[in-house]
């Protein structure tokens, strides 16, 4: 998957609650950078998420997809919140890609452990 198509999908999912938090921006900042992107990415990223054509590109392949999903994840829980909304994007965009239930929640665990080992948290 193209950085720049993965970047729009994280966008997206970010704006899917209809705002951006500071918390979002900074992990949108942070993952641009991270995949090697300009700032006029970003910023070409936010216009598609707020136009007409808005829409997650789904990978095909099964690495790429759990990529994807761990990604939008972050991105829904970088806020504090997990709105309605962004949780049905998360929840098509995994249908869609027939991406397995069981692996799903082995991601999951996988991220909260992730998250409460860098913040020292008891699961």
């Amino acid at each position: 998957m193209e950085p720049l198509d993965l970047l729009k999908n994280l966008v997206v999912m970010s704006a899917a609650d209809g705002s951006l938090s500071e918390e979002e921006i900074a992990l949108l900042v942070d993952r641009c950078a991270a995949l090697g992107l300009a700032e006029e990415s970003l910023e070409q990223a936010i216009s598609f998420a707020l136009s007409d054509r808005s829409a997650l590109k789904l990978p095909t392949d099964r690495q790429e997809q759990e990529t994807v999903l761990a990604d939008l994840i972050r991105m829904m829980a970088a806020d504090g919140k997990l709105s309605e909304s962004e949780k049905r994007l998360f929840a098509l965009s995994a249908a869609k890609m027939g991406f397995p239930i069981p692996s799903l929640e082995a991601l999951i665990d996988r991220l909260v452990a992730s998250t409460n080992r860098k913040t020292g948290s008891a699961g």
